[in-house]
């Protein structure tokens, strides 16, 4: 196995382990949930997540047996973007959040942001500084479906955000 092999592998060894840090604290923030639309949204990520790993672990395999996927093989793990929420749930998951006052849900959204933004980040900037172009395209796809996921966390934490602020708090 080449240097450059060992230092791919490496990034991706480092990937993995965030991809199940994260997918640790989704599994984790279910319980704390309680209400069906966002255990049902963090259940379709974690679906999601799983797959990264998957991905991951492909790509690593095939890196430390010599054998280089073709760009086409990549194409194989396409995530289609999902909508974790549609809108009816999406309005019924902040309404109730708004009746339970569930100030919780505000901190689990703002870490699965920051979760997902560093993920999205790390892969980015390993993109731009690896030359294998299977492993750039890899890190690049990876960016990609956690822009995705940092999107929708990060709307959820700034609506819940906002309504908190609104809210009538001491009478």
């Amino acid at each position: 196995m080449s240097v450059r092999d060992e230092k791919i592998i490496k990034i991706f060894e480092y990937a993995l382990g965030q991809e199940h840090t994260g997918l640790s604290f989704f599994r984790t923030s279910i319980d704390r949930m309680g209400i069906g639309a966002a255990v049902s949204a963090f259940k379709k990520l974690i679906e999601e997540e799983e797959k990264h790993v998957a991905f991951i672990n492909k790509i690593m395999k095939d890196f430390r047996g010599g054998v280089h996927i073709e760009a086409s093989g990549l194409k194989d793990f396409v995530i289609p973007a999902s909508n974790f929420f549609d809108e009816r749930a999406k309005s019924e998951f902040l309404q109730q959040c708004i009746e339970g006052s569930m100030i919780p849900d505000v901190t689990v959204f703002n870490t699965a942001w920051l979760i997902e933004k560093d993920l999205s980040e790390f892969y980015a900037k390993m993109a731009d500084r690896i030359d294998e172009p299977i492993a750039k395209e890899a890190l690049e796809m990876l960016s990609v479906w956690e822009k995705g996921h940092e999107r929708f966390f990060r709307q959820f934490r700034d609506e819940l955000s906002a309504t908190y602020e609104k809210m009538p708090w001491g009478g």
